[in-house]
Order: structure tokens, then C-alpha cells, then sequence
């Protein structure tokens, strides 16, 4: 694809609306203990009433790669509108659900925070606006909006959409005398052998327990005849993990990237990782487009995309979704400030340039177009595969799970516990959480 390229957002419509969120809005309904907060109709009146100058909205976030420009939009923001947003950056390492909830159960509310949907939105129910009023509305994705829409309201902004993979960098598979990028388990690990040959370290891992948890775990997930059912089934106690043909297969992947990773991987965090990749130490890394602002602050690449196998079917895809949804909490006295900021970031030409060429997103809406030039070289191959890409099921297990997966991971990646045991704590760590 010729970088001058537009990339519109409307071409992965039906490759995530088909394969990432297949069935995924079912059952909201059916399953909610709380009703959501608010109301389309107050939503759509606030839009449009003008802000407030003397309040400040306090944004409560988890994606460290944006925290740097997001904190120069809402100077922006200040700027044309006199209301001050507040930017509060939790993530990496940090358990910022367990944060959120601490800062909650203060008293010390923020106006906007992040939440998954499906499970993972659940806690927040008595607290999200209804934001199905909102003129951006009618323009999200559907896919996208899925995993927060409940009772027929949309519950969150999402923030983008995200797809991850195996970034290799071009020059040294060049160098390596990699010419047939590998599309099998076998022919990965070949390409990891030719790359120790030419000295050249094959993975930059990370020991940060959301990394080589759920997003690893998630493609287990995914590559399930139906990953909804599954994802039920063990929440049941009715499937598992640990003897599962997928999964046996699985972690077949995960010994290819731990056993060919850098040394010192059990120490090494997420903005190491990234850094160690940019700096051309390794020659792959699992993680995703939103990497690609952090790359860019060390230095130009010649970046692709592979998708990650975990047999040699040849059936290797990457993994799509939102990201993340903004959250409007409505305890707070200030909600209506909070949605005319979210309006803005989404509709104003300052906003919409913050998104696409400073956060690196592949938007979530249909109303704002993207080049390969604004989004970077992850970003256009993650759209180039869109169509194949698999889903993100991690949100459908309630919070504590993925944390519990993580733990396990870790183990796993410092040699402490088998293959067995691995899979065993994945599915103790649904049931610790299930059954309280």
C-alpha cells in the first residue's frame, strides 16, 4: 500500500463487524444487575448547551504511549474553551482498575476514566452516562461500539481501534537472510534460528503481566471454534483451559517468544521492551500499533506486521478491537463538561489531528479519516489484515481474571511452574473470581 494512501475507516467496517466482535452484543441485556446511568435524550440537550469556564474535569487514564500528547490536547482544549481537563496517567506495570476503584471508593471521583467493555464494564454500570445522544454517535463503528452497548445505550466513547501482532523489523530479517516471512509455527521458529546465527536477539519481551497476559492468552481465546461459547463454557466451569487441544498448541508459541526473548526479559518492563525493540536489539516484538508513537520518539523504522502462529495450519491472523471506551461518570456534578470535551476531541479539527497524528489511532469512527502517514507503518498493516483479524475476548472475564492470568504468566515465563500447572491457574483464576 503507497503511504499517501488513505486509509478509511470504513474498509474495516465488515472485517471487524464479521470476525472480531462475532455475537458479542447478545447477552447484555440478559445480564445486567444494575441499569446504566442517564439518558440519550439529556445526553443529546448538554451537547448542546455551552460549558462551563470555572470547573476543571479530571481524566483518570491507563495508555501511558498517549499521555504525553494528551496532555498537551487538553492545554488545547483550555485554550479555546477556558475549561481545564486534568490528565491523570495510570498504566504500564500499575493495576489501574484496582486504582480506579480505590480512587472511587475515596470519594475522589474523576469526571472521564477507561473501562473494557462487556465483564469488564459491569462495575461501572451505576456510573457510566448514556452517551447514545452525543453527535458522534451515530457515526462509531458498530463493531467498535459493541462491547459497551447495553439495554439498547451506548455506555463509553471508544477510544480507537487497536489490533496487535509479531512487529519485526525489515532490516534485520534482511540481515538474518529472512526472505519468506514464516506464517507457521515451524517456519517461526526457523526464522528465530536464523536470526540467532546472524547474532541478532529473535524477541524483546517484557515480564509486565497485562503483555504476556491477556493479550497472549487472548489468541488461545480467539482461535476457538467459537470464542463466545468458549469464554461462557469456562466461566460455567463447564470448558477449560488445561486440556484443551487449542491451547496445547498455544503454548507451543509462548516457548518459541520466552525461549528466544533477551536475557534479562524477567526484569525488563514495558517501556524497556519497546525500547530495546526501537533500538534494533531484537528483531520482533508481540505488542501493537500503539507502539508505533514511542518508536517514533527513538528513531525511523522499516516496520511489518506478522500474524502470530501457534500451529503450522498457515491459519495465523492478528488481533483487532477497541482499544478502550472514555467513560463519563455521571456522579459527577460536572458530567455535561466531560461530554463536551469528549465532543470536541472527536469533531474539532484540533482534536481529530491529536487522534490520528499524535495518538498514532486507527479511529473508531467513521467521521474521521486517517493516512497511513498519521497512524505509521503498524497502524497500516494492522488495516491492511483487518479483514482476517481475530477478536478481543479478554473484557468478557470479570476484572480479577486477567490479573490472575498475568500472575500465572509470569510464573510460567520464570521457569516456576509447568505447562500443566500454567493452564490449570487460568482456569482456577476464572473460577476464584466466578464463584465469589
Amino acid at each position: 500500500m503507497k503511504r499517501s494512501m488513505r486509509l478509511t475507516v470504513l474498509l474495516m467496517i465488515s472485517a471487524l463487524i464479521l470476525t472480531a466482535f462475532a455475537g458479542c452484543g447478545k447477552k447484555s441485556s440478559e445480564e445486567n444487575s444494575a441499569s446504566p446511568s442517564s439518558s440519550s435524550s439529556s445526553s443529546a440537550e448538554a451537547s448542546k448547551a455551552p460549558a462551563k469556564k470555572d470547573v476543571t474535569i479530571r481524566v483518570f487514564q491507563f495508555k501511558v504511549e498517549i499521555a504525553d500528547a494528551l496532555t498537551k490536547m487538553a492545554a488545547d482544549y483550555e485554550k479555546e474553551t477556558g475549561v481545564k481537563v486534568d490528565v491523570e496517567t495510570h498504566g504500564g506495570g500499575e493495576d489501574y482498575n484496582a486504582l480506579l476503584k480505590a480512587e472511587i471508593a475515596s470519594g475522589s471521583e474523576p469526571e472521564i476514566f477507561n473501562s473494557e467493555g462487556f465483564d469488564a464494564l459491569k462495575a461501572y454500570y451505576d456510573r457510566a452516562s448514556d452517551l447514545s445522544g452525543e453527535p458522534w454517535a451515530k457515526d462509531v463503528i458498530p463493531a467498535a461500539s459493541a462491547p459497551a452497548q447495553v439495554d439498547g445505550k451506548l455506555l463509553g466513547m471508544p477510544m480507537n481501534i487497536e489490533g496487535y501482532g509479531i512487529i519485526y523489523n525489515k532490516d534485520l530479517f534482511a540481515k538474518a537472510g529472512i526472505t519468506e516471512l514464516p506464517k507457521t509455527l515451524t517456519e517461526l521458529k526457523a526464522a528465530c534460528e536464523k536470526l540467532v546465527a546472524a547474532g541478532i536477539t529473535p524477541f524483546s519481551t517484557t515480564n509486565e503481566w497485562w503483555s504476556i497476559g491477556h493479550h497472549t492468552i487472548n489468541v488461545g481465546i480467539a482461535e476457538q471454534p467459537d470464542p463466545v461459547k468458549f469464554t461462557d463454557d469456562t466461566k460455567a466451569g463447564t470448558a477449560s483451559f488445561k486440556g484443551n487441544e487449542v491451547f496445547a498448541n498455544w503454548i507451543n508459541y509462548v516457548d518459541v517468544v520466552f525461549g528466544n526473548s533477551q536475557k534479562d526479559k524477567l526484569t525488563t518492563d514495558y517501556a524497556t521492551q519497546v525500547s530495546y525493540f526501537a533500538t534494533g536489539k531484537a528483531a520482533m516484538i508481540q505488542q501493537g500499533n500503539w507502539i508505533q508513537g514511542d518508536i517514533d520518539k527513538i528513531g525511523k523504522m522499516n516496520l511489518g506486521v506478522l500474524p502470530i502462529p501457534i500451529d503450522d495450519s498457515g491459519k495465523a491472523r492478528i488481533y483487532t478491537g477497541p482499544a478502550n471506551f472514555w467513560i463519563v461518570n455521571s456522579k459527577s456534578k460536572n458530567a455535561e463538561e466531560a461530554k463536551a470535551f469528549l465532543n470536541w476531541m472527536v469533531t474539532s479539527e484540533t482534536g481529530k489531528n491529536y487522534l490520528t497524528k499524535e495518538f498514532k489511532f486507527i479511529p473508531a469512527l467513521t467521521s474521521i479519516k486517517a493516512t497511513s502517514d498519521d497512524i505509521g507503518q503498524i497502524g497500516a498493516a494492522i488495516s491492511e489484515q483487518a479483514a482476517t483479524a481475530g477478536g478481543w475476548h479478554w473484557g468478557r472475564y470479570p476484572d480479577g481474571v486477567i490479573q490472575a492470568w498475568g500472575a500465572a504468566m509470569q510464573e510460567y515465563e520464570g521457569q516456576q511452574i509447568d505447562k500443566d500447572t500454567l493452564l490449570g491457574k487460568f482456569d482456577k483464576g476464572i473460577q476464584d473470581i466466578v464463584k465469589k
